[in-house]
């Protein structure tokens, strides 16, 4: 007789389903069938699903069982579904990287992230969507996809976040426990903020890339969008560490291990005033208000800062231009760059090729300027935290270069404007968390640290979560 699941198993963490399966409240073949289910069923009315791999989670499954059966414990992700962004590779299936001219596209073996989380028993039951080339070039529209738009759970229509739209889709609508995402500018951050999930940004080179579509080789990053912080903990432990095929590996493992992380009266956080009052959506002030109280309760150290004063914006786009058109340099030359869905994106990536020299290694010089600045304040305090984004969800009907009404209200501080760029270019970890709601839709706030700093992220993380439910509320989906 089939086993029947109610919302508590496909809204419920990492540990609690791994208890459960270890003690045989139900079989991992059960919960993968049931997840495969889920995800099929409802993954297109988000347009988060890019490929079903029903078969092959449920030939995992039953090994996972037959390990569970004999009390071989591989740790709390064994037996878990989830799901991973299309522009990592799985092997014999296709890999489309969201765009049409890679529809057909296979590769021979799985991307690094993927093969470590196979290793410890996790089952991979999907692709999910994600915007067309992680976003290359720019794009005017959330239908820059091969899915179409990435429809949000709270309200599908709304934009779900890019580039790694589905698996914040997926991860909101109790579709998948856990997804990988990849973030060069926002990726990651965005989706976990506008779908109401805890997503987190490793610090570049902690987690391998070697299978991962390449946009800009000196900062992608790929990471966990997950319900907790303490699940994303679980998962960057099984991903991160050192991997010869990726150049840029850091060579560094990580352990999850929040309970060794100075007191909170030991630690300061920094922040600013006016991005919680000049810079954020009216409606979204009070719950991120209260936010903001919550932290300033943990016991740490509580003072105000500014980013160092830098083009973040410019230097970042110089960047990933520059690197991505290298990257798809063959995409342009022949003409396939036409078929991709965003016309702006398509020029974007014509564009990029005739970034000079120059340019670009003037944006990396003022990129070195830029990690010493934040290295310098990051002695000053341990975390910078601000809004993730600065209100909920665009509809899907905008396009998102539309001028936002409350980006620059006149304020006479930056604050930590500019943080999501400036983090990325860093390299520096984060960690978005839920934190209320406006206009019905999720908001969230980010924590940024120093590199490999991740466990002080998740110990904030993890205390923010024990006195707040944000992170547990569900939107109602079908």
């Amino acid at each position: 007789m089939a086993v029947s699941f109610d919302d508590s198993i496909f809204f419920a963490s990492i540990r609690e389903l791994n208890d459960k399966l270890k003690a045989r409240a139900f079989s991992c073949l059960e919960l993968t069938r049931a997840f495969c289910d889920r995800l099929e069923k409802m993954g297109p009315s988000y347009n988060c699903l890019a490929l079903s791999l029903r078969d092959q989670a449920i030939r995992k499954a039953k090994e996972v069982d037959s390990d569970l059966k004999k009390e071989r414990y591989r740790g709390p992700l064994q037996g878990i579904p989830f799901g991973a962004k299309d522009l990592l590779s799985y092997a014999g299936q296709p890999t489309t990287w969201g765009a049409a001219p890679y529809a057909g596209q296979v590769f021979k073996t799985d991307a690094t992230v993927i093969a470590k989380l196979a290793k410890v028993g996790a089952v991979i039951a999907g692709k999910l969507s994600m915007v067309e080339l992680a976003g290359g070039g720019g794009y005017r529209f959330p239908a820059a996809s091969l899915q179409g738009s990435g429809l949000n759970p709270w309200d599908r229509g709304r934009w779900s976040g890019g580039s790694s739209s589905g698996s914040g889709s997926a991860v909101a609508a109790g579709l998948v426990p856990f997804a990988l995402g990849s973030e060069t500018s926002g990726s990651i951050l965005t989706p976990s903020a506008f779908c109401g999930v805890t997503g987190l940004r490793p610090t570049y080179g902690l987690v391998s890339r070697a299978g991962a579509m390449a946009l800009s080789w000196t900062m992608d990053k790929i990471g966990p969008m997950c319900r907790t912080a303490e699940d994303c903990g679980l998962v960057l432990q099984v991903i991160a560490g050192k991997d010869g095929s990726d150049p840029a590996s850091a060579g560094k493992s990580f352990y999850y291990s929040p309970q060794f992380v100075r007191p909170f009266s030991d630690l300061t956080i920094g922040y600013s005033p006016a991005d919680w009052s000049d810079y954020v959506d009216p409606a979204a002030k009070s719950a991120f208000g209260q936010a903001l109280e919550v932290f300033k309760s943990l016991g740490a150290k509580v003072v105000e800062v500014e980013i160092p004063d830098f083009p973040y914006g410019p230097v970042t786009g110089t960047i990933i231009s520059a690197e991505g058109a290298s990257v798809f340099e063959e995409l342009i030359e022949s003409g396939q760059v036409d078929r991709l869905a965003d016309a702006k994106q398509i020029a974007g990536l014509k564009a990029g090729l005739e970034i000079r020299a120059a340019d670009y290694l003037r944006a990396m010089r003022i990129r070195s300027l830029i990690r010493a600045a934040f290295d310098e304040l990051l002695v000053k305090v341990d975390v910078l935290l601000s809004p993730a984004r600065s209100g909920p969800a665009s509809k899907i009907s905008e396009p998102l270069d539309a001028p936002s009404l409350f980006a620059n209200a006149g304020s006479k501080s930056r604050g930590l404007q500019g943080l999501i760029p400036a983090g990325n270019l860093a390299g520096l970890p984060a960690l978005c968390l839920p934190c209320g709601f406006a206009d019905g839709m999720p908001i969230a706030v980010q924590l940024v640290s120093r590199p490999f700093n991740e466990n002080t992220l998740l110990r904030f993380g993890t205390e923010f979560q024990s006195r707040t439910d944000w992170h547990k509320q569900r939107p109602k989906v079908r």
